[in-house]
């Protein structure tokens, strides 16, 4: 595996200068945590309900704790996590929630949408940090009105992975102009994906292309889906899908033995196998989840501080998925990569 690197366009350098702006007001904010949190002796209980575990959800809790570590709280001194993964079952979820909500909790993480609609209808009193959480104001997380930066004025702020899915699919069809049939799988009880899914409708339709949706609630509805799309599209891209993207190794198997192309919307994903993806880094996620969590655990309501969005994405491809899935990398395609996974 190598790593490139590159300059990013003017927009994009707009975004990561608007998260070093964010990192270094909270870095300020934050400063001089370290030592009143080990003068006062305190520990802090930390619940953490998560969805379920794939590599980008993961980078995420990885990245909260960082980001809390980074501002003085950390595991073992002053700092106790209560980690539960509800295994992608919604009935699991809820259960998490109702027994964190009921617990002696100083703050609780709720790591995607799924879990974050659990726990905000029964942790009213505890602050609620999310992190991934694809559109918190549809997904009534957030007031229905508010928008990123906004404060909400409850118990409850966070970072949201809204990617950005018409340029993403634009990006893509690149890589396989002659693919005009495109399939998906989602989870339809999943609102992230239900979100995800109708913005892939529009990009497909301004794009002139056909996209063919399959639902899958589990791994093995997953298989099933991922093989009923077989001789029948040309090109798919999974989108903020829990449940797709915890199988997704699965998925490029199945694309693997067909030849299909296999475009995930989050990097992490790129090494199980998806030729690119022009997504997020959900560890920045996370750390930026982690340093309002810290700004709450020094006295700053969770309503005082703006919910945000993450805005830095970059471009990594898969020489070898690419090869398996009979996809040529243009040069123009690779130099625009932010990195290259051979």
């Amino acid at each position: 595996m190598m790593g490139k690197t590159r300059k990013l366009p003017c927009n994009f350098r707009g975004a990561a200068f608007g998260l070093a702006v964010l990192f270094a007001v909270a870095f300020t904010a934050l400063s001089g945590f370290a030592a009143d949190a080990d003068v006062s002796g305190k520990v802090w209980q930390i619940g953490v309900a998560k969805i379920v575990s794939h590599a980008a959800l993961d980078a995420a809790e990885k990245g909260f704790e960082a980001g809390l570590a980074s501002a003085g709280f950390k595991e073992g001194v002053n700092i106790v996590y209560d980690r539960h993964n509800a295994q992608g079952e919604l009935e699991r979820a809820t259960a998490i929630a109702e027994k964190l909500a009921a617990g002696n909790y100083d703050l609780i993480h709720s790591i995607a949408t799924p879990t974050t609609q659990a726990v905000i209808k029964v942790a009213t009193n505890i602050p609620v940090v999310f992190s991934a959480v694809t559109d918190p104001a549809a997904a009534g997380i957030v007031p229905h009105n508010s928008a990123p930066g906004n404060k909400t004025g409850t118990n409850i702020t966070g970072v949201s992975d809204k990617w950005p899915v018409h340029l993403q699919m634009r990006t893509y069809a690149k890589f396989v102009p002659k693919a005009k049939i495109w399939g998906t799988i989602y989870n339809p009880a999943e609102d992230n994906s239900v979100s995800h899914v109708s913005e892939m409708r529009q990009a497909a339709i301004a794009l002139g292309l056909q996209l063919i949706e399959v639902h899958a609630t589990n791994a093995d509805e997953v298989v099933a889906a991922a093989r009923s799309l077989v001789g029948r599209v040309q090109a798919i891209a999974i989108t903020a899908d829990n449940t797709s993207v915890a199988n997704f190794e699965l998925i490029a198997t199945i694309c693997n033995e067909a030849k299909i192309a296999l475009f995930a919307g989050d990097v992490d994903s790129v090494p199980k196998g998806a030729v690119a993806a022009y997504g997020t880094d959900y560890y920045l996620i996370g750390y930026s989840a982690g340093k309002k969590a810290a700004l709450i655990l020094k006295g700053i309501a969770p309503g005082d501080i703006p919910w945000g969005l993450m805005e830095k994405f970059s471009l990594v491809i898969n020489r070898r998925a690419a090869k398996l899935q009979d996809v040529t990398l243009e040069p123009d395609l690779l130099r625009k990569a932010d990195k290259i996974l051979d």
